[in-house]
C-alpha cells in the first residue's frame, strides 16, 4: 500500500498540528471510552477500571518516548454522533463508566476512530491511518480481552503487525475468560502479553527509553501533553 497520501489542499481544521506522527509502536486503545450499559457489565467494570489506571500509567509514559495513541472506540449504534459525543456522554456517567472516561479523556494530540463492529480494523480508516504513520507494532489495550481487543489482535496479526497486548491493561468479565482470551492471543497471534510495567524489559521498550534518553527521535512521534485528568491520574510508570 502507498503510504503517501494524495495531494490534498491544506486545511487549518482542528487544533494543532494535522501532520501524521510517524511512529515504530502505536498504543491502540479499544472500547475504554465505554457506558457499560450491556449484560455482564457489572461484572467487568472494577476490572475495567483496573485496567483503565494501567493504561493511564504506560500512556503517559509511552507519550514520553514519542508512541503516539490512537482510540478505536465503538459507535454503540450511534450514526450521528462522534467520538467527542460518545466522550461527553461516559465522562458525565456515575461509577466505573465515568471515571474510566475521564481518566483516559484523549489528548489533543491523540488519534480516534469510531467503529461499527468488533475489531478495530473491520469498516474503519485503521489500517490507512497505521501505514501512513509506518507503524509495526500495536500495543492493544482494552474491552474486552475476550472479544473486541482479542478480535482487533487478529486482525492486526493478520496484516502483519507485532502485537504486545499488556495483561493489565485489559479486562474481561471474568478472570478465566481474560487468562483464556490472553493466552490465545499469545499462543496463536504470537503476541507478548507482559505486563505494562514490563515495558522496559521488551527489546522495544528498551529500544524507545535510550532514545529518549539520547533526547532524539527514532521514527516515533513527539510527546503528547496528555489531559489534566488523566495526567493527575497517571503515575510514571517503576523504571527497571
Amino acid at each position: 500500500m502507498d503510504v503517501n497520501p494524495p495531494r490534498r489542499p491544506a486545511l487549518t481544521i482542528g487544533a494543532g498540528d494535522n501532520t501524521l506522527p510517524r511512529s515504530h509502536s502505536v498504543l491502540l486503545l479499544v472500547d475504554f471510552i465505554n457506558p457499560l450499559q450491556f449484560t455482564g457489565a457489572d461484572s467487568i467494570a472494577p476490572a475495567a477500571l483496573r485496567a483503565a489506571r494501567c493504561t493511564a500509567r504506560l500512556k503517559q509514559v509511552l507519550s514520553q518516548r514519542g508512541v503516539p495513541a490512537v482510540y478505536a472506540n465503538d459507535n454503540y449504534g450511534t450514526w450521528r454522533s462522534q467520538f467527542s459525543d460518545v466522550l461527553n456522554y461516559c465522562k458525565g456517567l456515575p461509577g466505573e463508566a465515568g471515571e474510566i472516561a475521564r481518566l483516559l479523556a484523549p489528548a489533543e494530540c491523540d488519534l480516534s476512530i469510531l467503529k461499527p463492529r468488533h475489531s478495530g480494523f473491520y469498516a474503519t480508516p485503521l489500517e490507512l491511518l497505521l501505514t501512513q504513520m509506518h507503524a509495526h507494532e500495536l500495543i492493544v489495550v482494552g474491552l474486552s480481552a475476550d472479544m473486541c481487543v482479542q478480535l482487533t489482535a487478529m486482525d492486526a496479526y493478520l496484516r502483519g503487525y507485532s502485537v504486545w497486548a499488556p495483561a493489565d491493561c485489559t479486562a474481561a468479565e471474568t478472570p478465566e475468560r481474560k487468562r483464556e482470551a490472553l493466552a490465545y492471543i499469545e499462543r496463536v497471534f504470537k503476541a507478548d502479553i507482559r505486563d505494562s510495567t514490563e515495558l522496559d524489559r521488551r527489546p522495544q521498550g528498551r529500544a524507545m527509553r535510550e532514545q529518549q534518553e539520547k533526547g532524539g527521535e527514532n521514527g516515533g512521534g513527539q510527546a503528547c501533553e496528555a489531559d489534566a485528568g488523566s495526567t493527575a491520574a497517571a503515575h510514571r510508570l517503576p523504571q527497571r
